[in-house]
């Protein structure tokens, strides 16, 4: 059968294919701590009970019908308050769009920006771009990044590749590496950006700024940054990412927010709209009545973040004690996000069995078998294959998983040649 040339080469999740095969092997019976996916098991981390019972109450008050295209007022106004209170951030209910989770705002966002052949710039590891490239015909430039700044782009990797782009992604916390921008850092950025906007005539389309701040409420004692507050005159370039789904523990009520230039909020609506890719309206009266909760959001925000940051820095120590043991691995510590960064430099050792770790992907089947631990490789984020690095998720286990898993991986390390 004959399907489009995108379709016939479009390239699956590699988070998916891990996290499939790891679930494979456990419905067969194997006992295998599950770091891959950037979810969270809600019997470890439930959503707040206020917002479930909110989206009952708002079922069975009939909220069942089609929501507004850009989402329901109550909503962008509690969005738009909250933008103020946490982040200094002005941004009318005109615009910002509702939609179903975070993932058809970046959709949107490309679809509303890019041409194909346009160029489009982002850091390697990062979440998606690759594919987000592929589906909108983009030419992908992968600006690969270093231990040095915490994998984080700086200002000087970026710019040679900034001349005639249209899209700058950017991601703070970042996924995959739970790191974050520093204030110096995001301002030196904004300062080329807006240099290269500058430098271009009235019929090119400037350089914009996409930047995802999905995990800016789960920071562990570093602040968040944002390019419009550090930057005022980058407001007409940056389009927001954001949303509840990864603060409140609920990636599958699908609630998110993306917020920018009113004019490209409206083509980006009208996208999403064609797309069907709303919120679910219960869900969508729900959060707007949770967000507006100041104290209860903060409460459980408090008892969340310290639930997850127990679990990273229990990782994090594991990790750093291998490594005292003269183990060729190291860690990035924690500063956002659920993830931890964990390099496992055992490329080109070989297992008992004789066979050669070839590179990333290896080493973690490696994990799998022997430590009953799976990881996702850098490489699926954009990385070469025989980058060393990988990244860790805490949301589908317990902190006894954990400190369990630490010997395994100890023991499978010592086995390698």
């Amino acid at each position: 059968m004959k399907v489009s040339v995108l379709a016939s080469s479009l390239i699956g999740s590699e988070i998916i294919k891990i996290g499939n095969e790891v679930n494979e092997m456990k419905r067969k019976g194997a006992q295998i701590a599950n770091l891959t996916i950037g979810d969270f098991d809600p019997e470890i981390f439930p959503i707040p009970e206020e917002l479930k019972d909110g989206i009952i109450s708002a079922y069975n008050a009939h909220q069942t019908n089609y929501p507004p295209a850009d989402g329901i007022l109550p909503l962008r106004e509690t969005v738009s308050e909250m933008l103020k209170d946490r982040f200094g951030l002005e941004y009318s209910t005109s615009e910002i769009l509702i939609s179903g989770g975070s993932r058809p705002l970046i959709y949107a966002t490309y679809l509303a920006l890019i041409d194909p052949g346009d160029k489009v710039v982002f850091p390697a590891p990062s979440w998606n771009n690759n594919h987000y490239c592929h589906l909108t015909a983009a030419t992908a430039v992968a600006v690969e990044t270093d231990t040095e700044n915490n994998f984080m782009p700086t200002a000087a990797q970026l710019k040679p590749h900034l001349k005639g782009a249209t899209l700058l992604a950017l991601c703070s916390p970042l996924n995959p590496t739970g790191t974050m921008f520093t204030a110096e850092q995001l301002a030196e950025i904004c300062d080329v950006v807006i240099e290269e906007n500058h430098s271009r005539g009235l019929n090119e389309k400037p350089l914009y700024m996409m930047y995802d701040q999905i995990y800016s409420l789960l920071t562990f004692g570093v602040d968040h940054v944002n390019p419009v507050s550090l930057r005022p005159e980058i407001r007409d370039y940056v389009i927001f990412v954001d949303g509840s789904s990864k603060c409140l523990a609920a990636t599958g009520v699908r609630v998110g927010w993306g917020f920018g230039p009113a004019d490209i909020i409206n083509r980006m609506k009208a996208l999403v709209g064609h797309m069907g890719a709303w919120a679910p309206k219960a869900e969508q009266v729900a959060m707007a009545k949770y967000f507006g909760q100041k104290e209860l959001l903060d409460k459980f925000l408090s008892f969340f973040k310290a639930k997850i940051q127990e679990s990273l820095n229990a990782l994090y120590n594991g990790f750093i004690e291998l490594k005292k043991g003269g183990f060729d691995v190291d860690a990035v510590k924690p500063m956002g996000a659920m993830y931890l960064t964990i390099r496992i430099n055992y490329i080109g050792k070989s297992t008992p069995e004789g066979e050669v770790l070839k590179n990333s992907a290896d080493v973690n089947f490696y994990l799998i078998k022997e430590a009953k631990v799976a990881l996702v490789p850098f490489s699926a984020f954009g990385n070469e294959e025989d980058t060393p690095w990988y990244r860790a998720s805490v949301g589908a286990c317990t902190l006894q998983d954990i400190k369990h898993l630490l010997p395994r991986i100890k023991i499978a390390l010592s086995k390698l040649k």
